[in-house]
């Protein structure tokens, strides 16, 4: 199956780019470029494309709200879009994933990640720069808010918590020694019981509940 990809950045040159990293990639299809935030709405919501590269500051209306028009809490069927911005300021991240990104990278962190982000949120995974995961996770463990009530089994529990040390399912099957099928059961249970929509959110609780 080709992954349909729709880039939105308000520099042609970027987009050119990546369309060529992306092209050069077997299973990989650009259907589409944005040149603003309401553009990259329009035609994300016209081609529904597998994953949208999104910029944050882009005329008309910023990454953000683009995101949370496609990928947000109150949209009923959400896209994929995985941020692609030159700054990696903790604010940035922060309110991409609070929007509903599933991904989120520096565009400096080279063609191999940017492929990856574009393959993991293809397949409902997450990745988020190297730069930036260790100082994000930081802050979500820092809230100052007391841990919710966890209403997870303990199976369920530690695969959560595994996705929030960043595993893929495949890595989570080797270390807990589960098949892929048991992973996913349990990751769709959990998502439903906390009322989260993808492993970005579930990450996010984890380190918020201090459960890594």
């Amino acid at each position: 199956m080709q992954i349909k990809v729709l880039i939105a950045d308000d520099q042609a040159m970027v987009r050119t780019g990546f369309r060529m990293i992306l092209e050069a990639e077997p299973g990989v299809e650009v259907v589409a470029e944005a040149g603003d935030g309401e553009e990259a709405v329009a035609l994300a919501r016209e081609l529904r494309p597998d994953v949208t590269l999104m910029d944050i500051t882009m005329p008309k209306i910023d990454g953000l709200q683009a995101t949370r028009l496609l990928a947000g809490p109150t949209v009923p069927d959400p896209l994929r879009v995985v941020v692609v911005t030159t700054y990696d300021l903790d604010e940035n991240v922060y309110a991409a994933l609070r929007a509903g990104a599933c991904g989120f990278l520096v565009k400096d962190a080279g063609p191999r990640l940017l492929v990856e982000a574009v393959q993991a949120a293809a397949h409902g995974e997450s990745m988020v720069s190297p730069s930036v995961t260790t100082r994000l996770l930081g802050r979500f463990a820092q809230s100052a808010k007391p841990p919710a009530e966890n209403p997870l089994t303990d199976r369920e529990t530690e695969i959560v918590r595994q996705v929030a040390r960043g595993r893929t399912n495949h890595e989570i099957t080797d270390e807990l020694v589960v098949s892929l099928s048991t992973v996913k059961s349990h990751l769709s249970s959990a998502q439903r019981k906390l009322s989260l929509r993808n492993r970005t959110e579930l990450a996010i609780w984890a380190w918020e509940n201090h459960l890594v």
